[in-house]
């Protein structure tokens, strides 16, 4: 068996070509890197195959070559078989080094972590936020668990994509990515009531909102998830349910560790409250439906 030797312009497997995956292995592709990708569609990796990239039937495959392989997946569990029953890291060379963005709980990229490990291949888990906006434009944020060593080796690919921190050891990422969602899946909830509130008794929501922009209540929430409040606008970004399974994430983790988050708790009820009403493929803005009707504002 040959060893992987990393080199300046590292070959690049990108395992999942969707939402996110697409417009960041074609900006590895622009940059100049040699890109081999998978997806279990075969037609949206081959949107790959203008920028140069060369398209795989299974991830094996693609990955046989990779320095190192970024897996833009769905979940967890969907990562959990891609390597390890669908063959990624039996085919993977001693020395390669694995970035899993997927946002998974921090207890699956460690046992993600050890069991590569056994084989000699690397492990970061370097989830992501900005979505597909900051994926296009590359300026998504990154936050890296893992050795540091192995942060140094990512570091080419995460500037291609945007800004990167290394946040702790295997997991840490994810426990950021956590954090990063308890913060947005609180803040909607508090500018969605905050507004509501104003409305009900008589002010003008859409100038509430511009008159505390730049005060202490300023944030990109108020502004960009607050306009489509104003608005009325929830086509889906991301989804009430894609929130909803994040605060249950950081719940389970929370419990994990031993920690009482109150605030998370609430605001996982009524996230849960809004898709048993039927706003599961709402923006997750549409909190704000939820919190409307029990004012009878809706």
């Amino acid at each position: 068996m040959t060893t992987a030797t990393p080199s300046p312009q590292p070959t690049i497997a990108v395992l999942g070509i969707g939402l996110m995956g697409f417009p960041l292995a074609r900006r590895l592709c622009e940059a100049g890197f040699a890109v081999h990708a998978w997806n279990r569609s075969r037609d949206k990796a081959e949107r790959l195959l203008p920028f140069g990239a060369t398209v795989h039937d299974s991830p094996g495959a693609a990955v046989a070559q990779a320095d190192l392989v970024v897996s833009l997946l769905e979940n967890g569990a969907v990562v959990g078989d891609v390597l390890f029953k669908q063959g990624a890291a039996a085919a993977m060379r001693p020395g390669t080094l694995v970035v899993d963005m997927a946002s998974i709980k921090p207890a699956e990229a460690r046992d993600h972590a050890a069991r590569l490990s056994e084989q000699g291949v690397a492990h970061l888990d370097a989830p992501v936020s900005g979505g597909t906006v900051g994926a296009e434009q590359g300026t998504l944020a990154i936050m890296a668990g893992g050795r540091a060593a192995d942060y140094e080796r990512a570091l080419p690919v995460f500037k291609v994509f945007g800004r990167a921190t290394h946040v702790g050891p295997h997991g840490a990422g994810q426990l950021a990515k956590l954090a990063n969602q308890m913060i947005v899946g609180i803040t909607i909830g508090a500018v969605a009531e905050a507004l509501l509130f104003a409305a009900k008794g008589g002010a003008d929501m859409a100038k509430v909102r511009e008159a505390i922009g730049g005060g202490f209540a300023e944030s990109r929430i108020l502004q960009l998830h607050g306009q489509r409040m104003v608005e009325r606008d929830f086509a889906p970004r991301a989804r009430m349910s894609v929130q909803l399974k994040d605060m249950r994430n950081a719940l389970d983790t929370a419990q994990d560790i031993g920690f009482d988050a109150p605030v998370t708790a609430l605001f996982e009820s009524l996230y849960a409250s809004g898709i048993e009403h039927g706003l599961t493929d709402l923006d997750h803005s549409g909190l704000f439906v939820e919190l409307a009707s029990r004012n009878g504002m809706s």
